[in-house]
């Protein structure tokens, strides 16, 4: 099986602006399992050339996001990008440090001050991730009384266009001792929403949430 080399084929090596090259690129570095490109990615994006590093990172997250595994072991290099003044490179960071947490969650717990800090003062897409983070590590019975308050927090303060996905994602880990609380929450917050369909989609996770405290109660 002839090597990938990634020097030839991400887009800016070969004259193209789009990300086309590099999802394809991903793509086929999942379907070979090749960890070496994976870390000839990671060092080619600790390099000067800023566009390249671009490339880079877009073809990690897209492998993460495919297969977070392949990417995994690279969690505190993604740590350190958080750090980056290009805030392309912090959200695709904050965005592989997503796809790794349903993977890889002790080492990434431990940074969970920063994640919270970058994701404070970042983008949409960054807190986006960041939410999503924190959605990984209340999958985790260790982590869930730390994730889910903090998660619980978010919702209060979170943008209303972005808030019917926090609900909708936030649901399925909200555990009995705080669906009273997230309920409350968002019977708060159902007419921050900007539409008329999103106000719906928050209060059919009102519902679903409803119908499980009763469900609680009877057991």
């Amino acid at each position: 099986m002839p090597k990938i080399n990634i020097h030839e084929e991400i887009a800016s090596a070969i004259g193209r602006r789009d990300e086309v090259p590099n999802i394809e690129l991903a793509i086929k570095i999942i379907a070979n399992n090749d960890t070496d490109a994976v870390r000839d990615l990671v060092e080619l994006a600790k390099g000067k050339n800023k566009n390249a590093s671009s490339d880079c990172i877009k073809t990690l997250y897209e492998i993460g996001e495919r297969k977070p595994a392949l990417i995994a072991d690279y969690y505190a290099f993604f740590l350190e990008l958080l750090d980056h003044k290009n805030n392309r490179i912090v959200w695709g960071a904050m965005m592989a440090l997503d796809y790794i947490s349903s993977v890889e969650q002790k080492n990434v717990f431990t940074y969970l001050n920063k994640i919270l800090s970058i994701a404070d003062q970042g983008s949409v897409i960054t807190k986006d991730h960041a939410v999503g983070i924190l959605i990984n590590f209340c999958k985790v019975p260790e982590y869930l009384n730390t994730a889910l308050p903090i998660l619980l927090e978010m919702l209060k303060t979170a943008a209303g266009n972005q808030l019917p996905k926090y609900a909708e994602n936030t649901l399925p880990v909200v555990s009995s001792q705080f669906n009273e609380q997230f309920i409350t929450i968002l019977h708060n917050r159902v007419h921050d929403a900007e539409t008329e369909s999103k106000r719906k989609r928050i209060e059919k996770v009102i519902a679903k949430a409803s119908k499980a405290k009763h469900l609680i109660v009877r057991n």
